[in-house]
């Protein structure tokens, strides 16, 4: 019975404390706040509560999706109007196929893809990030999400979805794609398909990997280059997906 108590009032003690840390970092938040620069001196209150804040929400609005896919790509309106045109007809038939369509909720092919899905009556989710660089949310969003750190967004769009569709895009595309392919190849999890579309984009970087990591280097093995699969077509991608995703 002592022990009892005795756990009884530790779990007390902590939860006294979480809630006095989450009251002092609301407090002490500043309004500009600054970033974060090499290796902090001292553990800033008001920015602990913030990341463990926008875990709690990214993940109550992930687990409302059953089924759903992530788009990514750029923000930029630089590349091709086939691309675009793609990223929506694909977002718009798999989201009439059930699934919730994911993205950063920004420009370029991100709002391609949400418009595919708004369009075709199904949820559309933007999980945003604030950058110097002002980033706003597209309009053809059902539900969003600003995030002020990049890992935990990064987490969040990692466990969103059954399914990565990769458009052609800059340095935050090929991030998350070696990030998921990472991921699943170290069995950190499950392995889920992973769509690269248009040919013409990533082919010389899967020739690097070919080349370079696998028959020169041997840093990678010849299964890891089949935990992605490379498609130029609407149809082409669709068929894979709806075929290879089990919830």
């Amino acid at each position: 019975m002592n022990d009892d108590l005795a756990q009884g009032a530790s779990i007390h003690d902590t939860a006294e404390r979480l809630a006095h840390a989450i009251h002092e970092g609301l407090r002490t938040m500043p309004e500009d706040r600054p970033l974060l620069v090499c290796k902090p001196q001292k553990i800033e209150s008001w920015r602990v509560f913030k990341i463990m804040s926008e875990f709690i929400e990214g993940f109550n609005i992930i687990r409302r999706y059953g089924l759903a896919v992530t788009f990514f790509g750029s923000a930029r309106a630089s590349l091709t109007d086939d691309v675009y045109k793609h990223a929506t007809e694909l977002a718009g038939r798999l989201a009439k196929k059930g699934f919730a369509v994911v993205t950063g909720g920004s420009s370029g092919v991100m709002q391609a893809a949400n418009k595919g899905a708004y369009e075709a009556g199904g949820a559309s989710v933007g999980l945003n990030i604030n950058l110097q660089e002002t980033q706003t949310y597209n309009s053809y969003l059902t539900e969003k999400f600003n995030f002020d750190h990049f890992f935990v967004r990064k987490v969040m769009l990692t466990y969103a979805s059954e399914v990565y569709v990769y458009f052609p895009g800059g340095f935050g595309t090929l991030d998350e794609f070696f990030e998921i392919v990472t991921l699943v190849q170290t069995k950190k999890i499950r392995k889920v398909p992973i769509v690269l579309f248009d040919k013409q984009y990533w082919e010389p970087l899967l020739a690097f990997i070919d080349t370079t990591l696998y028959r020169e280097r041997a840093t990678i093995d010849e299964g890891d280059m089949k935990l992605y699969t490379l498609v130029d077509s609407v149809d082409e991608a669709y068929d894979y997906i709806t075929a290879n995703v089990s919830c």
